[in-house]
């Protein structure tokens, strides 16, 4: 992972992270990352990822789910046409996509509502399309295509 990456270790314990930065140079760096990110995150929470088409975010999802143990990085797909999957069994990690959802009435129908009540990891691509709602997220990952396989990720809301 590149040089901008904002390294986890080196906050102070408790500290709040307000912004990490970090360049990965390929989708198994990306994984990697997410792997690492996965301990980082609070239990339960409401993470989502923004980002343009092809840039990563289901290939983050693949570290982040497998990094909390609940499945198998090969195992995680992108929900794009089933809308929301569903991993583990005693933890529960539950992984939507918005890209195909058209308004807030459309995304009503997701049972997002339910998702969030439960105390349980939601993730939510195209989370771009929440705005304006009434969801307290607690983890916000942005994804940027840089060069090549190159893409910087944007971490905001960890608390180590």
């Amino acid at each position: 992972m590149g040089a901008e990456r904002g390294a986890l270790e080196e906050k102070p314990p408790g500290a709040n992270v307000d912004r990490l930065k970090f360049v990965t140079h390929s989708p198994e760096e990306t994984v990697q990352l997410g792997a690492k990110l996965a301990r980082q995150l609070p239990q339960p929470c409401l993470l989502v990822l923004q980002g343009e088409l092809g840039s990563g975010k289901t290939t983050l999802v693949k570290g982040i789910v497998s990094g909390l143990g609940v499945a198998r990085q090969e195992d995680v797909t992108s929900p794009s046409f089933t809308l929301v999957h569903e991993y583990g069994t005693d933890r529960k990690i539950y992984h939507a996509d918005l890209y195909r959802v058209e308004g807030a009435r459309e995304q009503m129908t997701l049972g997002l509502e339910d998702l969030l009540e439960q105390e349980d990891t939601v993730i939510v691509e195209w989370g771009e399309k929440l705005i304006g709602q009434d969801v307290d997220v607690q983890v916000r990952i942005r994804m940027e295509l840089l060069e090549g396989e190159d893409r910087r990720i944007t971490v905001e809301g960890l608390t180590e």
